[in-house]
């Protein structure tokens, strides 16, 4: 009798939405410092106490469980947009509310970044992300902007022109350079964007640059 086997599938019986969450935080880490290619479902089993064997049974092939952990990473961000609630804000404060929460979160969680980095650079383009789940999982985040902007020039606070993906844009690349090009930027230009003596101008100067791309007055 193959007791640990037992002991494992019985587990996964009791739990497996805590298995497939253990296994997924396990191959963020893994494939966000080695990519696709270099990442190891060894070193996946090795960290979650979980064989091959189940990891296989979840995910089936190395590939799938890569993409399975690109696209809960985006899952996430989107799911903390979503809790910021700002129908209840007022649209500029909803803005800015929205642009903490990004930079908080791409600070806060850089496997992320590494991720997108890998999956940007693989030669024929982002194609973990080609299915029609990935789509409809950001797109809501342009639903939220797109609202945002709507009430604020219902109120004559912000201008016609850009619209939600342009917003999105400028926000997430803003974002995202911080933390991907931190090390770059400090060397060349002596300036720690993640630093605790440059952090608080940085983050305003991002919130300063995506409110004075909407506001009608931005003085």
């Amino acid at each position: 009798m193959n007791t640990e086997n037992d002991d494992e599938t019985g587990s996964v019986r009791r739990d497996p939405e805590g298995t497939r969450r253990q296994i997924l935080d396990a191959a963020i880490e893994e494939f966000s410092a080695h990519g696709l290619l270099g990442g190891r479902i060894d070193a996946i089993a090795e960290r979650t106490k979980v064989t091959k064997r189940m990891i296989y049974y979840y995910f089936r092939s190395k590939e799938q469980l890569y993409a399975a952990a690109l696209l809960e990473s985006y899952r996430r961000i989107r799911e903390s947009e979503t809790n910021l609630r700002l129908d209840e804000l007022e649209p500029e404060e909803a803005l800015r509310v929205l642009v903490r929460s990004n930079i908080d979160h791409h600070a806060e969680h850089p496997e992320f970044i590494r991720l997108v980095v890998f999956e940007n650079t693989l030669p024929a383009g982002a194609i973990h992300l080609m299915s029609d789940e990935a789509r409809a999982q950001n797109r809501g985040v342009l639903t939220l902007i797109d609202d945002v902007l709507r009430r604020g020039r219902e109120q004559g606070v912000f201008r016609e022109g850009p619209d939600a993906l342009d917003v999105e844009q400028v926000l997430s690349g803003l974002a995202f350079q911080r933390v991907s090009n931190r090390s770059t930027f400090r060397e060349l230009f002596e300036r720690d964007m993640m630093g605790e003596q440059e952090t608080p101008h940085v983050r305003a100067m991002i919130e300063d640059v995506v409110l004075r791309f909407v506001l009608a007055d931005p003085h």
